[in-house]
C-alpha cells in the first residue's frame, strides 16, 4: 500500500511539473533538475549527471513510467523528442568547431602500460581491452566516410541563435565534422590510484589536471575540447554501480556537481565520467550489437556521451528537450530494432558498435546523416 501511494505521489508531482513546463516559454531559464521529473532517471536528484546513460534496467523503468504519464504531457514544437537551444553558458552552447577528444586513464590501477603497433596505449589491468578500442574509435571518427557524426553537424550556437530555437539560422556556427579523427591526446595519470568512488568534483579536477598536462592552458584552447575521464576496472566513480547509470558528462563550473563546482584557470572544461562499463555486463551494453562482445558497451556509452558533449558542451546551454531535459543521445538510448537501432559503424580504423542520436531535421533517431555545412 505504501509503495502504491509513493508511486502515485511521484506520478502526480511529475505530471504537475511537466504541465508547468509546457505552460511557459522559459527554455534556458529552467533549471535542468526541474525538468528531470522521471523518478527512475539516474539524473533525478542528481542534476549534474547530464546525458546520463541509464542502465538497460533503469531505462526500461523510465520508459514504463513515461508511458504512464502520456506523451501529451511533454509537448513541443514539432514532436515530443525535439531539441531546442538553451542559450549557451559562458557563451558556449555546442562544439562549434572540429571536436577534440582527450582520453585520460585515471589512476595507477590501470597497471603497467605499453604501446602497440597502432601507437595505442595498452594496460595489463584492462581485461576487456577497452583502452586501445576507444583510442581507435576516436582516431576513426571523421574517416572512411563515416556519417554517424553527420547527425550532430546540424546543431549550432552563437548570438544569432535564439534561445528556444529548434533549427539553425543561416550562417550560425555549426558543430564541426571531425575530419581525420577526433582523438587529440592520451594521458595515463598514474600519479596515484583512482578513487574508489570519485565524486563529480574529483572528476572535474582530473579534467583540469589533464588540460594542464596537454598544455591547454587558455580559454581558447579548451573551446572545442572534451576530456574523457576513464576509470579502471573495479572503480565506482559517482557510485555508478548502484546509481542506475553507465556514464554522464558535465563541465567544471556546474554548481550542482557532487562535491561542488571546481575553479579552472583555463576556462570552462567539458568532461565525461566514463566508468569501466564492462564490469556491469549487459546492463551497460556488453553484447548489445555483437553478441558476447564486452567492447560494445564502451563504444555505445562513450559514443553517447561524446555526441551529447558536442551538442551541449556546457550543459544545459546547448540542445536539450525542453520537456524532460534529455539530450540527443538520451532520446535514442538502447534501441535494439527498427528506426535508430544501434549498429556497427565503419570508420577508417575499424567497426564500432554505436547508438543512434536524435536528428531535429528528420525528427527521428539516426545512425547516419549527411554532413551539414
Amino acid at each position: 500500500m505504501f509503495e502504491h501511494t509513493k508511486y502515485s505521489l511521484l506520478k502526480v508531482a511529475a505530471i504537475s511539473g511537466l504541465l508547468a513546463l509546457t505552460a511557459g516559454s522559459a527554455f534556458a531559464a529552467q533549471n535542468t533538475e526541474s525538468r528531470i521529473s522521471n523518478p527512475y532517471s539516474p539524473a533525478y536528484g542528481h542534476a549534474y549527471r547530464h546525458g546520463a546513460v541509464p542502465t538497460r534496467a533503469a531505462h526500461a523503468r523510465m520508459k514504463a513510467y513515461a508511458a504512464q504519464l502520456g506523451a501529451a504531457a511533454l509537448g513541443s514544437a514539432t514532436g515530443p523528442n525535439t531539441l531546442s537551444f538553451g542559450g549557451g553558458i559562458d557563451g558556449i552552447g555546442v562544439t562549434s568547431g572540429a571536436p577534440q577528444v582527450y582520453l585520460v586513464f585515471y589512476g595507477s590501477d590501470w597497471g603497467n602500460v605499453s604501446t602497440d603497433g597502432n601507437g595505442d596505449l595498452n594496460f595489463d589491468n584492462d581485461p576487456s581491452g577497452a583502452a586501445p578500442y576507444l583510442q581507435e574509435l576516436f582516431k576513426g571518427l571523421g574517416t572512411g566516410g563515416e556519417l554517424w557524426s553527420g547527425t550532430m553537424t546540424q546543431y549550432c550556437d552563437g548570438p544569432s541563435v535564439a534561445t528556444g530555437a529548434t533549427s539553425c539560422p543561416s550562417g550560425a556556427p555549426l558543430i564541426g565534422y571531425p575530419t581525420g579523427g577526433a582523438l587529440a591526446g592520451v594521458w595515463y595519470d598514474n600519479s596515484q590510484a583512482s578513487p574508489a568512488a570519485a565524486s563529480g568534483a574529483q572528476l572535474a579536477q582530473e579534467a583540469i589536471n589533464a588540460a594542464a598536462h596537454f598544455g591547454n592552458t587558455s580559454v581558447d584552447s579548451n573551446r572545442y575540447v572534451q576530456y574523457v575521464i576513464l576509470s579502471p576496472t573495479g572503480a565506482n566513480p559517482d557510485n555508478y554501480q548502484t546509481g542506475g547509470f553507465c556514464a554522464w558528462h558535465d563541465y567544471n563550473g556546474d554548481g550542482s556537481l557532487s562535491g561542488g563546482p571546481v575553479s579552472s584557470p583555463y576556462g570552462d572544461i567539458a568532461f565525461t565520467n566514463m566508468p569501466y562499463v564492462s564490469d556491469q555486463g549487459s546492463g551497460c551494453g556488453a553484447g548489445f550489437v555483437n553478441a558476447g562482445n564486452n567492447l560494445d558497451g564502451f563504444s555505445i556509452v562513450e559514443g553517447h556521451e561524446y555526441a551529447e558533449t558536442i551538442t551541449d558542451q556546457n550543459p544545459a546551454g546547448g540542445w536539450t528537450n525542453p520537456g524532460n531535459g534529455q539530450e540527443n543521445g538520451d532520446e535514442c538510448a538502447w534501441i535494439s530494432s527498427g528506426q535508430g537501432a544501434s549498429a556497427n559503424v565503419s570508420t577508417g580504423t575499424g567497426s564500432f558498435a554505436m547508438q543512434s542520436t536524435w536528428s531535429n531535421d528528420t525528427n527521428q533517431c539516426e545512425i547516419a546523416h549527411p554532413v551539414v555545412q
